[in-house]
Order: C-alpha cells, then sequence, then structure tokens
C-alpha cells in the first residue's frame, strides 16, 4: 500500500480530518444512490462522478474498498407525501416496478457512458423488506420508537443527539418542509420508519403493525449495515440530504447498535442553473442523455471535476464547451506522445524529464490527499502537459524509456483516477498500430464503394474514443 497522506472533509465535525479507516486496508463506503423515477441528470452526474473519483483514488492507494450504492425503488416521498415512483407509474401508465426497472437501467447506462465504476453491491430497496421490519423492530424493543395508527415512527426525543450532523437543535425542528405532519406523531419532526399503506397504494408489504411500506430513511441504515457492518468508513451524498435524511439515518442506526455510524461524512454540493438548484421538480434539469447528444462522456465527467465536490457547480452550454477545449489539450499531448512511442528507439531516460515526472506527481497526489481537489490536479495536469510539449519541441530523439515515463504520469492520474483519458480498456500506447490497420481497412473498403462497412469502421472506433478525420489524400485520427 501506498503511503496514505489523505485528509478528508468530514461534514459532521466540520474540519479536514486524516484518513484512517475501521480496519486498516479495507474501506467501506455507501452512497446514497439515486431514486429510479425518471432519467438521471446532471446534478447526478456530479454526485456519482464525484464518489467514483474518491474510490478509484483510495483503490490506487492501496485500500481494499467495497462500495455500496443502493437504488430507492419504493418510500422516496414528495412533499405532499406521493411516493415518487408510483407517482410516475400513474402518468405513464406503467406498473411501479417497471418504472424502477425501466430507470435503474437507464440510470446505469448514463454511467457507463460517463465512465462510472459500478458499485460493488447495488442493492435495492424492495428486496430488503424483511431485514427494515427486522431494524424497526429492534428500535420498538429499545424505546426509541412507538407504533401509531399502524404506523411506527422514530422517537426523535429519545436520541440526545439527534442534529449533531446538521447542527440542528430539536426545539428548532418545527411541522414543514419535508416533514409530513400527522397528529398520530409525538413531536412534529418525529419520522415515519414504516407507513401504513392506504388501499389503493401499489407497493405495500405484510408487517407485525399490517400492510405498509418502509420509510426512506430506514432503507439505506439497513442496507448499508447489511453490506458493511455497523461502523461505516464513508457516507456519502448531496448535501441537501444532510438534513434530515442522513441525520435520520444517524438516529436509527446508532439507536440499534449502540456504536457511532459513520466516521467520516462526505457532502457534496449541487448543480446550479442561473443560480438556482437543478432538480426534475423545478423543471430547470438536463438530463444526462440529453446532455450526451451534444457533449461526450469525457467531457461531462470532465467539466464535473473541474469544481471542487464542495463547491456548487454552475452549468451553461458555455461553460460546457469550454470544458470540451480543457480535454483536448490533454488528449491532444496524450496522443503525441503515444505516436511517438511507436517508432521511438531504446535509449536511456532522460534525467530532466524523469525529474518533472517525480516533481508532478508530487504535485498531483498532494492535491488529491487534500480532499480530493480535482480541480487543482487538472492544473497539475496541464502543467505537466506544458513541460512535456516543450520537451518534445525541443528534442528530436526521445528515448522509448522517457515517453514511457511521461504515460506512466497520465495512465494512472489522468486515467485510472480522474478516469478522463479516452474510455477505452487497452492502452492507446499498444494500441496505435492496430488503429493504423483499421484505417487502412477503411480506406480500402471506401475505394471499393463498401460505404456500410467503412461507416461501421468510423463507428466502432468512435464508440472506443478514436475520431478519425478525412483529408484530400490521408485520414487522421485524434483521441475525442
Amino acid at each position: 500500500m501506498k503511503k496514505a497522506n489523505l485528509k478528508v472533509y468530514n461534514t459532521l465535525s466540520r474540519e479536514k480530518e486524516k484518513f484512517v479507516p475501521v480496519h486498516p486496508g479495507r474501506v467501506g463506503i455507501y452512497v446514497c444512490g439515486p431514486t429510479v423515477y425518471y432519467h438521471s441528470h446532471l446534478g447526478h452526474a456530479k454526485s456519482y462522478i464525484t464518489f467514483d473519483v474518491v474510490v478509484r483514488y483510495l483503490r490506487w492507494l492501496g485500500y481494499k474498498v467495497k462500495y455500496v450504492q443502493n437504488i430507492t425503488d419504493v418510500g422516496h416521498l414528495l412533499d405532499t407525501g406521493e411516493d415518487r415512483i408510483l407517482t410516475e407509474a400513474t402518468k405513464e401508465k406503467l406498473d411501479p416496478m417497471e418504472i424502477a426497472e425501466k430507470y435503474t437501467r437507464s440510470y446505469f447506462e448514463d454511467m457507463d457512458a460517463l465512465n462510472v465504476k459500478r458499485p460493488n453491491i447495488s442493492p435495492h430497496a424492495t428486496g430488503h423488506i424483511m431485514e427494515q421490519i427486522e431494524l424497526t423492530k429492534i428500535l420498538l424493543d429499545k424505546g426509541y420508537a412507538y407504533e401509531s395508527e399502524g404506523s411506527v415512527y422514530f422517537d426523535i426525543s429519545k436520541f440526545s443527539n439527534y442534529g449533531k450532523l446538521s447542527r440542528r437543535k430539536l426545539e428548532d425542528q418545527l411541522p414543514g418542509a419535508r416533514i409530513e405532519v400527522k397528529s398520530e406523531k409525538k413531536h412534529p419532526a418525529d419520522f415515519a420508519l414504516w407507513i401504513k399503506a392506504p388501499k389503493e397504494h401499489l407497493m405495500k408489504w405484510k408487517s407485525p403493525w399490517g400492510i405498509g411500506y418502509p420509510g426512506w430513511h430506514i432503507e439505506c441504515s439497513t442496507m448499508s449495515m447489511k453490506y458493511l457492518g455497523e461502523t461505516l468508513d464513508i457516507h456519502g451524498g448531496g448535501m441537501e440530504n444532510a438534513f434530515p435524511h442522513h441525520e435520520c439515518e444517524i438516529a436509527q442506526s446508532e439507536a440499534a447498535t449502540g456504536k457511532q455510524f459513520v466516521k467520516y461524512w462526505m457532502h457534496h454540493n449541487m448543480v446550479l442553473v442561473n443560480g438556482v438548484k437543478m432538480s426534475k421538480s423545478l423543471g430547470n434539469f438536463v438530463t444526462i442523455k440529453d446532455a450526451l447528444k451534444k457533449y461526450s462522456g469525457e467531457q461531462i465527467r470532465f467539466f464535473v471535476l473541474t469544481t471542487h465536490y464542495r463547491s456548487p457547480l454552475d452549468f451553461s452550454d458555455k461553460v460546457l464547451k469550454g470544458a470540451g477545449e480543457g480535454i483536448k489539450g490533454i488528449h491532444i499531448t496524450f496522443k503525441r506522445v503515444t505516436e511517438l512511442a511507436q517508432t521511438a528507439k531504446n535509449g536511456k531516460l532522460d534525467s530532466k524529464m524523469n525529474k518533472v515526472f517525480e516533481t508532478y506527481k508530487q504535485k498531483f497526489i498532494k492535491a488529491m490527499d487534500d480532499d480530493f481537489n480535482t480541480p487543482v490536479a487538472i492544473s497539475v495536469l496541464f502543467d505537466f502537459g506544458r513541460e512535456v510539449n516543450n520537451y518534445l519541441d525541443k528534442n528530436i530523439q526521445v528515448s522509448k524509456q522517457t515517453l514511457q515515463t511521461i504515460y506512466n504520469f497520465y495512465s494512472p492520474f489522468a486515467g485510472d483516477i480522474l478516469g478522463i483519458l479516452p474510455f477505452s480498456k487497452q492502452p492507446i500506447i499498444e494500441g496505435t498500430p492496430f488503429i493504423e490497420f483499421l484505417i487502412e481497412l477503411r480506406s480500402k473498403l471506401r475505394s471499393l464503394k463498401q460505404w456500410d462497412l467503412a461507416d461501421e469502421i468510423r463507428l466502432k472506433l468512435k464508440n472506443l474514443g478514436i475520431i478519425l478525420e478525412d483529408k484530400t489524400n490521408k485520414t487522421n485520427w485524434r483521441i475525442g
């Protein structure tokens, strides 16, 4: 394992803390996944690209990471008290589980397009109903919950630390925003662990308290502790979920186990459009699928990473186009190095370039160790790129060993950690001759007027991140 000096901003303490996992060499991370009732938007892109980079960096450091990200397919209510899945099912005239499956598939398609690696486990809330019932029973037995008219509520007055994450005091918890006020509650801010289902409600299950469905908060506590244990290393999500969702998770989890629920709480800021949060409910959202019609997955990913995860991200077409220009510079330098490596001869490693490599390697690691500071890490990539291009401009003969050293900077940092190099599993440095062969084959097909086969080669290469540019007498290619 690499020497780790990683510091993580912990929402609980409001400070950057040295990262020390519960179990040496292992990290358990849980991130609140999507509520699958519609296509994902750029706000989701920020969330899951952010934590994808967190997981990638922890793995690069040598930790064995178990990443759990749930799928919420029941229990996430609108402010009106209606289930989001059911509301969309009624609108589309589909079964609720059809809606959940449709948008779960859509979500993973989007994540694949953004080079977001799949979690180790993606548990569905509806697949863990029995576990949620059992956790509710424990809270009832310990006196932290009470049954009322077929529903079960957590009694926040029994948990003295309620509000420690959001810094909200119990006496400040008033009826209103996002908390459904019901007369059967002892306190307006008591939250539902189990909700009695009306007859017309389609998603419901049997429980000791009658027919109903779980509350949103109990789902995440149940699934995270089932797969990661009673104390998690990292719990991530949007800052809008710190209260009430994560606050309620802490209360019910720690009340049930008597142990600290999460060691490090990480919250990303939101995506804004004209200063207002992007969300489906406000109608100002841009789906990832619509964005991908205009921009590449790498471009969107780069756009997200140019702002620190704890800062708001201002969306505009102008900024996204600028991100395209920025990442193009990195790709051009990377392509230049990989192309030169195909014909370079063996020789000594240039000590000057090796020193540059070591200097910028440490700068990159320092940036990532500082609470995953991707904007600074990207600036290091740009600075390194300028050094590389200046060096290559002045040196006609560059040894294969020197080019490999340059490649060894881009591959782990821009590729494995930030994920902004072309989304190809095979290193381009080894694949260039094959690309040239495909271009030559395509030219022959074009001369034979076999346009369909020629176009298929172009499309396949595009899917691998290789853009062909037809000139008068030749075809050039670039990473795009």
